[in-house]
């Protein structure tokens, strides 16, 4: 057994985490005990060591962080004021043991290093004890007495250095160790360390650490040694770990992100060996050490992220603006150990500065193609040159921007419905339905239905699933109502409920539905004569009447003839795999035509002259065989009657020259010819002629 000596034995003092937190400089005291019992309910919960707080001093001492320091009683061994061999070996380790009475009651203390003193005594039986624990221990190990002589080892000591026992007990330690390094120890009480000594015997490594007594004096030295097997082995493993740190510094400066590595308290321990000073005006590498969560003025980091990530254990990103106004993409990954609790954060600076102006960029440039995109697919179906037809588009833009209801009206053949998709596509709903409906091809019986829907048994024949008419199809975005002037008076009264209230009523329903729909309607009609002689409501009309657009004939705006007759015929030639050209001739003779038919008769005429033409080439001679050019026209009697102006004389003339040639010759070039003037001229004055036969017979 091994006594302990009673003076050695210190008193337990007990203190609750309230009295602690009360006076946060209870630690920083210099008198505090090296160890403070923390009681619960007046029993013994745990212990701390006053000098580990004391270290870490930066921390404000709240009962959260004493919980996190407290040791458990079971690394605190519960000894006898006798200790056995075996106890002892059970707590050589421990940084503190409680002794009991013989009642089993604690009575104190007792640090790891008094109780190791205890073993020096000159005591047979606790040397015999030292020995036993000395050649248990796997390095060699070394005693000196205060003259220096080696007074105990074990056989670890002995195997490394090649050394008989009676050639060393009782010897001076010089005939192994260096003198220099021993006498340093004696005279200064200072450890010396990682000492390399290497002869023909033996290569080992050597600590020499002092053994103090209470007055602080030295009474002996303990050598410990390994062998360079052994420590070149361990060398290999630090140069090991120095590789994979400077793999894991290399990882960190080369990746495009900035990594700061935190602890689970919030207190930074690593970060990349490059932060970008571009848009940092601090230098990381001061805060290691340092609790990021203490630094909210002038920190490296706002706190919010790592708060969050401490309670929730799950990643958590925010984008965060620097001094410089760089703006910092920051991504905080926790990572959590085998239990589930946090070890370690990981955050990832990533600056999106530029990635911000270039995505801004990017959806001005999206916006810009989805225009371009628009104004392709106008520019494919929306045909022109004319002065008239510029100004109508002008005004469809300017439309587009509302959801006002719009009546387009204007011969058949004109292109209303063209017009109506255009006022869509450039408008705020071009992303939701556009819905057509003739009012002219339905049958009056049915039109009812397909306006506005109707429910299970609303008359024989109805769908069990009901039917949504055209206005909830079309809800949020434009429904086109052609030949609106077709509708009957009945429905005529529906359509203006439905204007006035923005709601339909399916029919065999009681029940409204609310719809958003911008009206498109046309006609080819005259709705004022159809208001006067009572065929049509004039609320109604007054009702679609909000943005009228009267689309021109095509006789009108012949600029336009020649650029819609070559679009035709490129897409007759795309869809049918042809290379069909239009000779200027030919395309001189197609202006001259006042087109009744207007645009849809154009379309009808290239796709005949493309059918029946016996080559790819389409001559005016084709073009005269296919369009009747022989209406009758106002004779002129050149006979003078009365007293004219010689001017309107010439006129009266050179028009009825002009008209006889291209009766008989049909083509501008051929009677520009015989009349000795411009082919040019010819075709000018020959369409000014047809238009002024049809407005007279108009009139």
């Amino acid at each position: 057994m091994v006594a302990i000596n009673y003076e050695k034995i210190k008193p337990i003092r007990m203190v609750s985490l309230s009295e602690i937190e009360e006076n946060p400089l209870f630690f920083t005291d210099d008198s505090c005990d090296d160890y403070i019992f923390i009681k619960n309910n007046e029993r013994l919960a745990g212990y701390l060591y006053a000098k580990e707080l004391q270290r870490d001093n930066t921390l404000p001492i709240t009962t959260d962080y004493i919980k996190h320091h407290i040791h458990s009683l079971s690394s605190a061994c519960f000894l006898d004021h006798e200790i056995s061999p075996i106890d002892l070996f059970r707590v050589i380790g421990e940084p503190v043991t409680l002794v009991k009475n013989q009642n089993q009651q604690i009575i104190g203390y007792i640090t790891r290093e008094d109780l190791i003193i205890a073993l020096f005594k000159d005591d047979a039986q606790n040397t015999d004890l030292l020995k036993t624990i000395l050649t248990s221990i796997p390095m060699g190990i070394f005693v000196l007495d205060s003259l220096g002589r080696i007074i105990n080892f074990n056989d670890a000591a002995l195997k490394m250095t090649k050394r008989q026992p009676d050639k060393v007990l009782n010897q001076p330690a010089t005939i192994i160790f260096n003198a220099q390094d021993i006498a340093h120890v004696f005279q200064t009480g200072e450890s010396v360390l990682n000492q390399i000594l290497v002869t023909d015997q033996m290569g080992i490594l050597a600590d020499y650490s002092p053994i103090l007594n209470l007055k602080k004096a030295v009474d002996g030295i303990v050598i410990v040694v390994q062998d360079l097997p052994m420590i070149e082995k361990m060398a290999m493993e630090i140069e090991s770990v120095k590789n994979l740190n400077a793999d894991l510094n290399a990882v960190l400066s080369s990746i495009y992100d900035e990594i700061l590595v935190l602890n689970d308290r919030g207190v930074l321990i690593r970060c990349s060996e490059t932060m970008t000073p571009e848009y940092w005006v601090i230098n990381f590498k001061k805060f290691i050490g340092k609790n990021l969560l203490q630094l909210d003025e002038g920190g490296p980091i706002q706190p919010t992220v790592i708060r969050h990530v401490i309670r929730d254990k799950k990643k958590y990103s925010a984008v965060e603006e620097t001094p410089l106004g760089k703006k910092v993409l920051l991504v905080c990954t926790p990572i959590l150990d085998a239990d589930g609790e946090l070890r370690r954060m990981i955050i990832a600076l990533r600056d999106i500065t530029e990635t911000t102006r270039l995505k801004s960029e990017l959806n001005k440039y999206k916006k810009e193609l989805d225009d371009f995109k628009k104004e392709t697919i106008l520019q494919q179906k929306m045909i022109f040159r004319s002065a008239k037809m510029e100004e109508l588009m002008i005004r469809a833009r300017k439309v587009s921007e509302f959801s006002s209801t719009v009546l387009i009206s204007g011969e058949s053949g004109v292109g209303k419905e063209v017009i109506a998709q255009a006022i869509h596509q450039m408008g705020k709903r071009n992303k939701l339905p556009f819905i057509k409906l003739n009012c002219g091809a339905i049958p009056e019986n049915l039109l009812e239905s397909e306006l506005f829907g109707y429910v299970n048994g609303a008359f024989t024949g109805a769908s069990v699933k009901g039917k949504k008419g055209y206005f909830e199809q079309a809800n949020g975005g434009v429904l086109f109502l052609d030949e609106i002037g077709e509708l009957t008076p009945q429905l005529q009264v529906k359509l203006l409920r439905v204007l006035q209230e923005s709601e339909v009523v399916p029919l065999g329903s009681t029940r409204s539905i609310p719809i958003d729909v911008q009206i498109v309607a046309a006609t080819n009609r005259n709705l004022k004569e159809m208001v006067r002689a009572g065929s049509f409501r004039e609320d109604l009309y007054y009702r679609l009447n909000v943005i009228p657009i009267h689309v021109p004939p095509l006789r009108e705006r012949p600029e336009d003839i020649a650029v819609l007759a070559l679009h035709f015929l490129r897409q007759f030639n795309q869809r049918y795999q042809k290379n069909y050209l239009l000779m200027p001739d030919a395309l001189n003779l197609l202006e001259l035509y006042h087109w009744p038919g207007n645009i849809r008769e154009l379309q009808n005429v290239m796709e005949r002259l493309m059918v029946v033409s016996e080559n790819e080439t389409i001559q005016a001679s084709l073009v005269s065989k296919l369009i009747r050019f022989d209406q009758p026209l106002a004779s002129k009697d050149l006979m003078i009657r009365q007293i004219l102006p010689m001017k309107q004389a010439k006129e009266r003339l050179e028009d009825e020259l002009i008209t006889l040639a291209m009766k008989k010759f049909k083509t501008t070039t051929r009677a520009a010819e015989v009349l000795g003037i411009s082919q040019s001229s010819v075709s000018r004055k020959y369409q000014k002629i047809v238009a002024a036969r049809v407005a007279s017979e108009k009139q």
